[in-house]
């Protein structure tokens, strides 16, 4: 099969992509063997604030409640790795590098090794070392030999498999509070080191997976946002620069619009296991099972709300970079389901009925989901 005649274009890895925004503040810093792909400023010192769920449709629809983030220098939008979800960008981001390279390709994907679906955000099965899943430098690696580099999160994240996988390197400062963070990432900058910080920041999109986008609970959590960023960038040393940017946006999806796959007789018929996300649906067939006909069938089943495609097409047309690594491809599904209308896909006979109560989703290729912001102060 072919890609769709409306299927949006792939995303602009090496020119305007997340893989380009840490790799970009190091080069600034001098750090050898990397290239300033987004053209910042040179400086001593750069923070790279990565706010997760922050689309730029978000902050565009909201920026009211945003004043610091409105006044910041725009390097216009950016894209988000595919699928569109946190494990992925966060290690395009970490790495520099595509899904097709560092071979995070979704929420949960299956390992072939094992024949099992594997979720890239935390309980790795022991058989899977995350240094061996992911084993390319990382930026923070390559940085840490020229400058001080610093990762600002909360403390569980520190040896967490996705940091260990995609983020490793540097030292780790760890602060539950979304100000005790802020407090910390200017205690490192106060050393007077040339420096790169990676400061991260995961309660946005938590709340929009529970209460959506548009809640009252979002909006204070921007605000508290804004007021964190105005106080890191008001007390920031000289000579020192901050880009936030995110992993990906968010579209709300009604309660009608989230559909159970298992709940629909023969759906299922030669899926030998499902994995991704509710709006990026990877299925994997049986081995006697041609992908094609699950293709048909899901396409039929769901008509023009969503986008089907093959891994094959996704390949080659760029989606996971340009040139994937065959291995790391067979962790990805034959057949991709893809959210085109606010709708969300589920297999509650693997995953059980509790996800069916999120109500912001991601993963997808819409401009709400891919579109992220790149700020400068």
């Amino acid at each position: 099969m072919t890609l769709p005649s409306d299927f949006p274009a792939p995303p602009r890895y090496g020119r305007r992509s997340v893989a380009d925004v840490m790799s970009s503040a190091a080069a600034a810093l001098g750090v050898p063997g990397l290239t300033n792909t987004l053209g910042l400023p040179k400086a001593q010192r750069y923070v790279v604030v990565l706010v997760d769920g922050l689309g730029s449709q978000l902050l565009n629809e909201y920026s009211g409640y945003a004043p610091t983030l409105r006044k910041a220098q725009s390097l216009g939008e950016l894209d988000a790795a595919f699928p569109t979800t946190t494990s992925v960008s966060l290690s395009s981001l970490g790495t520099g590098l595509t899904p097709g390279q560092h071979g995070m390709l979704g929420y949960d994907v299956v390992d072939p090794a094992q024949d099992r679906v594997v979720n890239m955000l935390g309980q790795w099965s022991p058989q899977i070392h995350p240094e061996d899943w992911q084993p390319h430098r990382t930026v923070f690696n390559r940085a840490e030999e020229s400058v001080d580099t610093v990762t600002v999160s909360k403390p569980r994240f520190e040896n967490s498999e996705l940091t260990r996988a995609s983020l490793r390197g540097g030292r780790f400062k760890g602060a539950d509070g979304v100000f005790a963070r802020t407090a910390a990432a200017l205690e490192e900058l106060r050393e007077g080191k040339r420096a790169l910080v990676y400061f991260y920041w995961d309660e946005l999109d938590k709340i929009g997976h529970s209460k959506g986008w548009r809640s009252d609970t979002w909006l204070q959590a921007l605000e508290e946002l804004d007021s964190a960023i105005k106080r890191l960038v008001q007390k920031l040393p000289a000579n020192t620069h901050v880009i936030l940017t995110a992993d990906h946006g968010m579209v709300d999806v009604a309660p009608e619009h989230r559909y159970d796959a298992s709940a629909v007789p023969g759906l299922l018929d030669g899926v030998r296991h499902t994995a991704g996300e509710p709006r990026a649906v990877q299925l994997h067939a049986d081995t006697d099972t041609d992908p094609a006909d699950i293709a048909a069938r899901w396409q039929d089943h769901f008509g023009d709300d969503v986008w089907v495609a093959t891994r094959e097409d996704l390949a080659t047309g760029g989606y996971f970079g340009s040139d994937p690594n065959p291995a790391v491809l067979e962790r990805a599904g034959q057949v991709w389901v893809l959210g085109k209308e606010p709708v969300a896909i589920y297999d509650v006979s693997r995953q059980g009925s509790k996800p069916l109560n999120m109500v912001g989703q991601h993963g997808s290729l819409t401009d709400a989901e891919r579109l992220i912001p790149a700020l400068l102060w």
